[in-house]
């Protein structure tokens, strides 16, 4: 394992660490009965459009949500800025539970692309409440590459330094930073391709004008299962349930690499834990429903329920890995 690796990995554990301390702070407030809440409509904000994979989890739960506690969920789209604009309106909300934040981990990304340019502290003004989704990211690799393992992908970007294109949906994306995090991990050194979305790096892989992709696997899937693309490992603790054949980085001996995209729902720091916790138990249901698992599926997801300090020190930990990638690669958005 790479110095550098070491170094995201320690300052991920730090993160952590800091994160199980605010929220036990967050923990000694007074808890509101779970019986007062909610009292009226809650707003769910997100910072994506609408129609697009966030939006539609993001609504699937409010709706599970507003008939599990009786009141509506009404998801606002405020697209714009990496989701900044989104993430902004629920840090300076009450902390009364009604205004909350369905992000995804783009959230985790802020503080690396927009240093002191924003006004509101990722890990201290939120208290992440709980995962509903996660996406693998797969590595895919087109017909122009010659690579059928993740073994022979690697052989051939250090037989060919800087020469094996890797295409992603832009600078800052999460697949960008998942490319760097393996290339650093391994010492591989890959040629970043960024495009505007996911769509024309699927494009240009079918047509060989690419090589690779570090992508979310609901973006390929179909390529991959009518055998136009081919996945070489998951980015995943354990194999994706929609791709079963395809190995784990670690199982495929790529080493001990996650880069599972995370949905879920965070609140202004300081909410009471009674709602707090009426909103986990809402969260942790729609995760275990079969139509969530039915919704998720097509989008080639899978259900999941982080909650509490768990996805807190989630956040902390890829907050601080992040910020590493970001300095060594002095990557700042526009």
């Amino acid at each position: 394992m790479s110095r550098n690796f070491q170094e995201v990995r320690r300052l991920a554990l730090r993160g952590s660490l800091l994160a199980a301390v605010g929220l036990a702070a967050l923990g000694a407030q007074p808890a509101l009965a779970q019986k007062d809440y909610p009292a009226k409509p809650v707003r769910l904000v997100v910072g994506f459009a609408a129609g697009g994979p966030t939006d539609v989890v993001a609504r699937a739960f409010a709706d599970h949500a507003g008939k599990a506690l009786g009141q509506p969920f009404v998801v606002d789209n405020k697209p714009g800025a990496n989701t900044i604009v989104a993430a902004q309106a629920v840090a300076g909300a009450p902390v009364d539970g009604y205004t909350l934040l369905f992000g995804a981990t783009n959230h985790s990304m802020i503080p690396a692309l927009y240093q002191g340019r924003v006004k509101f502290d990722v890990v201290r003004s939120f208290r992440p409440l709980c995962t509903v989704a996660s996406s693998p990211t797969v590595l895919v690799v087109g017909p122009g590459m010659p690579a059928r393992s993740l073994q022979e992908y690697m052989d051939q970007a250090r037989s060919r330094p800087g020469s094996v294109t890797a295409g992603t949906a832009g600078m800052g994306s999460s697949g960008h930073f998942a490319t760097e995090m393996f290339a650093r991990a391994k010492g591989l050194k890959l040629n970043h391709v960024p495009y505007k979305g996911a769509a024309p790096v699927v494009t240009d892989l079918m047509g060989g004008q690419l090589d690779s992709s570090f992508a979310t696997l609901g973006s390929v899937l179909p390529q991959v299962r009518s055998g136009k693309l081919t996945a070489l490992a998951v980015a995943s603790p354990k194999r994706a349930s929609l791709l079963p054949q395809v190995p784990t980085f670690a199982e495929a001996g790529g080493g001990d690499y996650s880069a599972d995209v995370w949905y879920g729902v965070l609140a202004p720091a300081g909410i009471p834990d009674g709602v707090a916790q009426a909103l986990e138990r809402v969260a942790v249901e729609f995760a275990k429903s079969a139509s969530a698992a039915e919704k998720l599926h097509g989008l080639g997801m899978d259900a999941e329920s982080s909650c509490g300090s768990a996805f807190a020190q989630r956040v902390a930990g890829e907050v601080a890995s992040y910020a590493q990638i970001a300095r060594e690669l002095n990557l700042k958005a526009d």
